[in-house]
């Protein structure tokens, strides 16, 4: 039966991201605001509800190494496997907004997280926490980001940009379309996640590499079906504005209600996993900064996680 929930949550994710990429990008072009801050709004908002539903959960019920590997694993994915692959299919152009400002936001995020759990190391603490303070502070970072994103959106329709003319969709059917694609990503993931981990703990793997790669990945799956959809209509924006609403609202967002709700202590290998995050972002920052990533740099990005899942399940 979990294989047929397997096959059914994929078909939600794949037609869910269509209607919401077509949904998002009508909705983009009506209200003149850009494609970009579509994606690294709604369309991130939407395919990160899986990583919310997930982290929250395991934060309140304690599973404190799910909840912070799940959004860690999921951010790695995002970025290597995500871009990597909607770049083979299609290059992807980047532009200079996302270079000076959202792509640092991004690497800003992961160096947060890093400093705000290693208490151990500064000395501000017995053990390894993020408590309700950082993710208070978490959350305000959140709120900074959404705040100049509101400012960018407007100062673009005061402006008179506009995205290029296309056969649109009226915006009460962009809206359907757009919320029916968010039901689609967001019940497809949740089936994919259950019935995946039943199918991974039945194989015998620890609840550790469970939320390192089947809870990572299958949470991720909407954004790699939504970005891949998108790289294919050739809309560059929202592939790759989704990864990086989505690694920003994982860490500020997730992260920050998960800690303020329960306390998170940390422990483990997952301080590794961090730090590959912030490199890995790093290095893709550097490929981007041609304002272009192409086809053999997506290639090194999926070639680099596959290295990845070898190194945490021989580790």
């Amino acid at each position: 039966m979990d294989y047929i929930l397997l096959l059914i949550g994929f078909v939600l994710l794949i037609k869910g991201a269509d209607f919401f990429v077509d949904g998002a990008s009508s909705i983009a072009k009506t209200l003149k605001v850009p494609a970009l801050i579509i994606g690294l709004t709604i369309v991130a908002f939407g395919t990160s509800a899986p990583e919310l539903a997930v982290s929250i959960t395991s934060a309140m019920k304690g599973q404190n190494g799910i909840a912070v590997g799940n959004v860690v694993g999921s951010n790695i994915f995002n970025v290597l496997m995500v871009v990597g692959v909607s770049a083979m299919i299609c290059p992807l152009v980047v532009k200079k907004s996302i270079l000076v400002k959202e792509f640092p936001f991004t690497i800003l995020a992961g160096i947060a997280l890093f400093i705000m759990a290693i208490d151990t190391v500064l000395g501000s603490g017995s053990a390894n926490i993020l408590s309700r303070t950082d993710g208070i502070m978490l959350l305000i970072f959140f709120g900074i980001f959404m705040y100049y994103l509101i400012e960018v959106a407007l100062q673009a329709r005061a402006n008179g940009e506009e995205e290029e003319e296309i056969e649109g969709m009226p915006l009460w059917k962009g809206i359907v379309f757009s919320l029916g694609g968010i039901a689609g990503i967001v019940i497809g993931g949740d089936i994919v996640v259950d019935s995946a981990t039943n199918i991974a703990l039945a194989w015998g793997m620890s609840e550790t590499l469970v939320g390192l790669t089947i809870i990572a990945v299958g949470t991720s799956l909407p954004e790699l079906v939504t970005s891949i959809v998108a790289a294919r209509k050739g809309e560059s924006d929202i592939a790759l504005g989704n990864v990086i609403g989505s690694c920003i609202f994982n860490v500020f967002l997730i992260l920050g209600v998960s800690a303020t709700i329960n306390p998170i202590e940390l422990g483990g290998a997952i301080f590794t996993d961090m730090f590959i995050m912030i490199v890995i972002t790093v290095v893709t920052y550097f490929f981007a900064m041609s304002k272009r990533i192409n086809k053999v740099e997506g290639g090194i990005l999926v070639a680099t996680y596959v290295a990845y899942m070898a190194y945490i399940i021989v580790r």
